[in-house]
């Protein structure tokens, strides 16, 4: 059984959450009416994964998830709301050491919560066995405005392209991955990860005034430039195609037939009928299920290189974990040593 403690001040989600977790079998329910409350409980005992809203009275939760870092480190899995607001304070939770996020499909108090029990009970279970990571910097001043980084654009046409899958604890990892890697990539990425169209567009602003390299969300058809970030934009896929003689990022609707979204698989396997396997390279990041790994395998077995990160920086090994056993890993490494292999891997910019 997964002891699980459902924080939210709204008596009304409480029901909804609790009735969700019973009805699945295999989870032990507790709640609290607030982040004070909470951490009272958290005193008593340790539950294996709590729940915490964000918007509450009293304590909100950011409040109290920075509380339960530093005093008593458990999984945490946000509750938020599906708004530009409720998408900087979820990753601002990401970034305090929440292992993932639910959001609400109606507002702050939804009445459509079955809508994502599977999800919710996906995520949750996740976390029972996920590797929680705290931050060691304050977390406002990961979230001030940064100044902008002085830097020549490329306009460089790609050559070749790096693609990246990530989901459950993606955030962290990708300012690990990009904040290591130069102004002078010379191939760009293109990242799939599994996030609302509300939350990527923040998270490609913030990880754009993080690191050396461009950053942009696609909601368009984008040509991809040498020395640029692509994050695919929530809620859609991404394929990589060839217009007038250009490699283009182009977002596409959902595919029923894929259960996560942006599909990193549909991503390399479109990118794989464009550009020779050695013009590629995948790499597969923190995240539970295994999108991405099938695609990647068929890369390596077709001469591109693969990346899998290791399960000790991994919040959730279950991407990376599907793609290793599948022998389709060219290096198993921590996400904070990619970037000196791309390095490696990578030829040296032309600007």
């Amino acid at each position: 059984m997964i002891s699980v403690l459902v924080v939210d001040d709204s008596a009304m989600m409480r029901r909804y959450l609790t009735r969700i977790f019973e009805e699945a079998g295999d989870f032990q329910v507790r709640t609290a009416r607030n982040g004070e409350v909470a951490l009272e409980l958290l005193a008593e005992e340790t539950p294996d994964v709590v729940t915490l809203d964000i918007n509450m009275p009293a304590m909100d939760g950011l409040t109290c998830l920075s509380h339960i870092m530093t005093q008593k480190p458990c999984p945490v899995v946000m509750v938020s709301s599906l708004t530009e607001k409720g998408a900087l304070s979820t990753l601002e939770a990401l970034e305090l050491g929440a292992v993932d996020y639910i959001a609400k499909p109606g507002g702050t108090v939804s009445h459509n919560m079955q809508t994502i029990a599977e999800e919710l009970l996906a995520k949750v279970r996740a976390a029972a066995s996920s590797r929680p990571r705290t931050r060691q910097c304050p977390v406002a001043a990961q979230f001030e405005e940064q100044p902008p980084v002085i830097q020549e654009a490329s306009t460089e046409e790609a050559e070749g392209l790096v693609l990246v899958g990530v989901s459950t604890g993606g955030p962290s990892a990708l300012e690990s991955l990009l904040s290591g890697l130069s102004s002078q990539q010379s191939w760009p990425l293109v990242i799939a990860q599994h996030m609302p169209a509300t939350f990527t567009g923040v998270l490609a602003k913030r990880l754009d005034g993080l690191c050396a390299l461009p950053v942009r969300e696609v909601n368009k058809p984008t040509p991809l430039l040498a020395g640029h970030v692509y994050m695919a934009q929530g809620d859609k896929d991404i394929e990589i195609r060839r217009r007038a003689g250009r490699l283009m990022a182009v977002p596409c609707p959902q595919d029923a037939k894929r259960p996560w979204h942006p599909s990193a698989e549909r991503m390399v396997e479109s990118a794989m009928e464009v550009l020779d396997a050695k013009q590629l390279v995948g790499l597969l990041l923190t995240g539970m299920g295994d999108d991405g790994a099938q695609a990647m395998y068929q890369l390596n077995q077709a001469g591109g290189r693969t990346l899998a990160e290791s399960e000790d920086s991994c919040v959730v090994y279950g991407m990376p974990r599907a793609l290793v056993e599948l022998g389709g890993a060219d290096e198993v490494l921590p996400v904070e040593d990619m970037p000196a292999q791309l390095k490696r891997w990578l030829p040296a910019t032309t600007h």
